[in-house]
């Protein structure tokens, strides 16, 4: 339910929308979420970050809830999707380049975040203690103790939280019927699970060059270390408009290390998740990261890169990851993108475009049992990943994507990217979550943020 307070802005909201005459648009019974009986129930919403996945969940959310405002550090993009939302919703959103002014706000419910990654945790920790509720891209961090933090903080604060790992809630509940088969035993006792994520290519030296009028550069890199901004002037079409085909800002941070951890924490968020999800393994983790084979596009010397003018994430990998009940992971940069189980009594291989094998087969003469699917998502599958949010932000119980099994899953990625800077196999406690025996490692599990934009622990 949402507070009086909140009602009252909301009313507010509704009556600066009719005074420009588009208020119709909010009164139709196919935008109202599930539970949600008033136009007045509707939830208010802010988007920070809009390039990418920031739209599409957003987008996502239209049925569901109102936006209020937007934030985005590109004026271009800011521009750009205070049209398009005003286009779908018939009301104009505020814009904001600092995210600072939409959590100053009462009036807004709930924010969704999809910044680049190592901005996750700190707009995420302030959001919550401004009294929102919070959706979160994935990999929700950078670092595994970050993690640590916004667990602290959804316990202090109450507020709900989901991270957006869709593959629970949508792709045609391929991944649902997935865990479904393996806890129904239909694969026997679970053996091996191969992560197929994909690579990179590394870039070729990419040179420093002005600014763009329309970015703050200092703002994007905010907690991370300050650098100049780099750029190749060849232009590539993205969600966002024309990006350069090399930099270090745009879609092109997940082949840095400063903002995120590449293949691994970016399809390895996903399929990791599932992984552990089927194991029934989201509350523990790993005992053994061992990198099998890798190769990085550049020389690394004590964990971190010599150089700094190209991409530096492993662009190859092979990594074994010993689970509990002696279960071997394999997270690969090899074949074919999704997840193979294998188990005693047979295997199959699901992505987000199918789901075969002798097992799913066998469905057609022995299926599962009704209401397995449900069984799994705790319910019924809710129409998207955005209407679950929005049905926990009702119901106050944590969504299908909580932050504690989606930081089991982190620390899988996490561990895998410091095994390869390293060079070496890591032994890992999970219950203390801490590397045994490797101080240099445990370095990593960290890291400082710049001054004047620190992590509020």
């Amino acid at each position: 339910m949402l507070s009086t307070s909140r009602v009252t802005n909301r009313r507010q909201f509704l009556q600066s929308v009719a005074a420009a005459g588009t208020a119709s648009f909010l009164l139709t019974s196919t935008r109202r979420a599930v539970g949600y009986q008033s136009p007045n129930d509707r939830p208010v919403f802010a988007s920070i970050g809009l390039r990418n996945q920031g739209w599409d969940i957003t987008n996502k959310t239209f049925p569901f809830a109102d936006f209020a405002a937007l934030a985005d550090v590109d004026s271009k993009v800011l521009d750009k999707y205070v049209e398009k939302t005003t286009q779908k919703q018939g009301a104009k959103p505020d814009a904001y380049k600092d995210y600072r002014k939409i959590l100053e706000r009462d009036d807004i419910d709930a924010v969704m975040i999809a910044t680049p990654d190592h901005w996750h945790t700190k707009i995420a920790i302030e959001a919550m203690r401004s009294g929102k509720d919070v959706y979160c891209e994935k990999p929700l961090t950078l670092t595994i103790d970050e993690g640590k933090l916004i667990e602290q903080a959804v316990d202090e604060t109450g507020r709900m939280f989901q991270v957006g790992t869709m593959q629970r809630s949508e792709c045609g509940h391929r991944f649902l019927q997935a865990v479904a088969l393996v806890r129904h035993g239909r694969i026997g006792t679970v053996r091996k699970i191969t992560c197929g994520i994909g690579g990179v290519a590394g870039s070729p030296a990419i040179p420093v060059v002005p600014v763009p009028n329309e970015l703050d550069w200092d703002l994007w890199l905010g907690p991370a270390p300050k650098v100049p901004y780099r750029a190749l002037s060849e232009m590539r079409e993205g969600y966002g408009g024309g990006v350069p085909l090399y930099s270090n800002c745009h879609y092109a941070f997940r082949m840095w290390h400063a903002y995120s951890g590449g293949k691994l924490t970016d399809w390895g968020a996903h399929h990791v998740d599932i992984a552990n999800w089927a194991l029934g393994t989201t509350g523990t983790g790993p005992t053994k990261v061992t990198p099998i084979d890798y190769e990085l596009p550049v020389e690394y010397k004590d964990g971190y890169p010599v150089v700094d003018d190209r991409y530096n994430v492993a662009s190859m990998f092979r990594i074994q990851v010993e689970m509990p009940e002696d279960v071997e992971m394999i997270v690969t940069s090899e074949g074919d993108n999704g997840i193979l189980f294998e188990g005693t009594k047979g295997r199959f291989f699901v992505n987000r475009g199918k789901l075969v094998g002798k097992p799913v087969e066998d469905l057609a003469e022995d299926p599962l049992p009704e209401g397995a699917v449900e069984e799994v998502y705790g319910g019924p599958v809710s129409a998207n990943h955005s209407a679950n949010f929005i049905e926990s932000m009702q119901s106050r119980k944590q969504p299908i994507s909580d932050v504690w099994s989606h930081n089991r899953t982190l620390e899988i990625c996490h561990l895998s990217n410091i095994a390869i800077r390293l060079g070496r196999k890591l032994n890992w406690n999970p219950d203390t979550r801490q590397i045994v025996g490797d101080d240099q490692a445990n370095a990593f599990l960290a890291r400082q943020s710049r001054k004047g934009y620190e992590i509020e622990g």
